[in-house]
């Protein structure tokens, strides 16, 4: 497997302006949810413990909430410098060979028995379109890359392959 292509490898040659770039945010409505649940604890933790401030439990409970979602949407997809970068992964645009959309109703099918053991997943539930873009590296025993992306066809466009699902 070569350095650059390595799932693990660190990004930091992928500098400059990027021609694409997706930050995977979890669903805004997941934050009213999160606050209302941090809430409810607090609210919990205030009647149980009447020796702590009243506000106490909510300013410290409702940070939590901001934290984990924060957390969720750290994934980052870029093509910059001619690699595609998804998180810490990078790889090098001139080993793809091609690239298709998975819309949202082959999702299942394409993380499910279809999937290749020896693939290269980064998946966000939330996210229902997929790109799967496959390797032409004989170095690379990864035969392909599986990403979450909600616009699939225009990363594929940036990485430079065209949507074969379209043939």
């Amino acid at each position: 497997m070569s350095e650059s292509s390595r799932p693990g490898a660190a990004a930091g040659s992928a500098t400059g302006s990027p021609t694409y770039s997706e930050r995977l945010w979890v669903p805004l409505w997941w934050w009213p949810i999160g606050f209302g649940v941090a809430a409810l604890l607090a609210a919990e933790l205030n009647m149980a413990a009447r020796a702590l401030p009243d506000w106490l439990p909510y300013v410290v409970l409702l940070i939590v909430p901001v934290w984990i979602l924060w957390w969720l949407s750290r994934k980052e997809i870029r093509v910059v410098g001619g690699e595609f970068v998804v998180d810490r992964a990078h790889l090098p645009i001139d080993v793809i060979a091609r690239g298709v959309v998975v819309p949202a109703s082959a999702k299942s099918a394409a993380m499910g028995r279809q999937l290749d053991p020896a693939a290269y997943v980064s998946h966000r539930p939330w996210v229902g379109t997929m790109a799967l873009v496959v390797l032409n590296d004989p170095d690379d025993p990864t035969p392909y890359w599986l990403v979450s992306t909600r616009r699939p066809a225009e990363l594929l466009a940036a990485l430079g392959c065209a949507d074969t699902s379209k043939s």
